[in-house]
């Protein structure tokens, strides 16, 4: 028989099990207790959270470096925004989640990481009707961040384009907890043995990988972002497009396959990385093969930006 066990008896056996993935925890923080924790077997989170059962909730990721985090306010103005798209919003002002954010980083005392902040509809119900849920959550999680070793972006990445459609331009331009779509263009990377997904929309233009922006070099030097009328406007590839500003031309508009075939350089461009290049495309070589000059000055201009703007705590 199953035991049934009192309060006391659960958390201590909650406490003795081993969980997957605890040794990259650094500390979390949960509204409902409205404390830090550093132990990673109490990071959890309330079955019927509308966000665990029905994905209804938006999440950020960011990095921070030298204990600097790395556009802490552009990812909170997307997350305002992500939250608008949903009728969401979290249960603190946005100010005071800012301030959240830079005291669980803190608290985790070490100088580089990534952070994930989730707000979902809140615990209340199996339903689906957002009224069944009286607050809002809010979860922030500090874990280990590696960056990539130099020779990661001298090899370059792989890619390949995805049988996943683009999401619905509603969907990619909130980043909401549905990453269905994502997570299978990713188990579709591994099938192939290559590093990246390209998702394409139903007009046959150029979206995103799983998990970050795409742009290229065409044959005029200019740096093309495809639009993001299905994918998530990328606060990397926008800052990236800051920085470059004087350097070399940018052009925002729709970007079709064969574009990538005739490209100078294909860039991928997100907040683990910065910015690595991308040196085969379905078997084909990028130009020579290579990384080339754009993906390694889009790399440095994100990398000096961090250590001049970033957060500090």
């Amino acid at each position: 028989m199953i035991p049934v066990l009192d309060t006391d008896d659960y958390v201590t056996r909650l406490l003795s099990r081993e969980r997957p993935g605890e040794a990259g925890i650094i500390a979390f923080y949960e509204h409902r207790v409205g404390a830090i924790c550093r132990n990673p077997r109490l990071m959890l989170m309330p079955l019927d959270d509308h966000l665990a059962h029905r994905g209804d909730g938006i999440f950020e990721s960011m990095k921070y470096l030298h204990r600097r985090i790395y556009q802490l306010d552009a990812h909170l103005e997307r997350m305002r925004r992500s939250a608008a798209g949903l009728y969401l919003a979290p249960p603190c002002t946005w100010e005071r989640l800012r301030e959240i954010i830079i005291e669980v980083a803190k608290a985790g005392g070490e100088a580089d990481g990534s952070i994930r902040v989730l707000v979902g509809r809140g615990p209340g119900g199996f339903g689906i009707d957002p009224a069944e849920c009286p607050e809002p959550s809010l979860y922030v999680a500090a874990y280990h961040f590696t960056p990539k070793p130099e020779a990661w972006f001298d090899k370059g990445l792989t890619a390949f384009r995805s049988s996943i459609p683009a999401k619905q331009g509603y969907l990619a331009r909130i980043k909401n907890a549905n990453y269905l779509p994502n997570v299978l263009m990713t188990r579709e990377a591994h099938e192939r043995g290559m590093d990246v997904p390209f998702s394409f929309d139903d007009d046959g233009c150029l979206a995103e990988t799983a998990i970050a922006n795409v742009a290229l070099v065409d044959q005029t030097g200019t740096l093309v972002v495809p639009e993001f009328t299905n994918a998530l406007a990328g606060t990397t590839v926008l800052r990236a497009v800051e920085l470059a500003q004087g350097e070399l031309p940018v052009s925002f508009r729709k970007v079709r396959e064969e574009e990538l075939h005739a490209a100078r350089e294909i860039l991928v461009l997100g907040t683990s990385s910065d910015c690595v290049a991308v040196v085969a495309y379905e078997g084909r070589p990028v130009a020579d093969g290579r990384p080339g000059p754009v993906s390694r000055r889009l790399r440095a201009l994100l990398q000096a930006d961090l250590m001049g703007h970033g957060v500090p705590f």
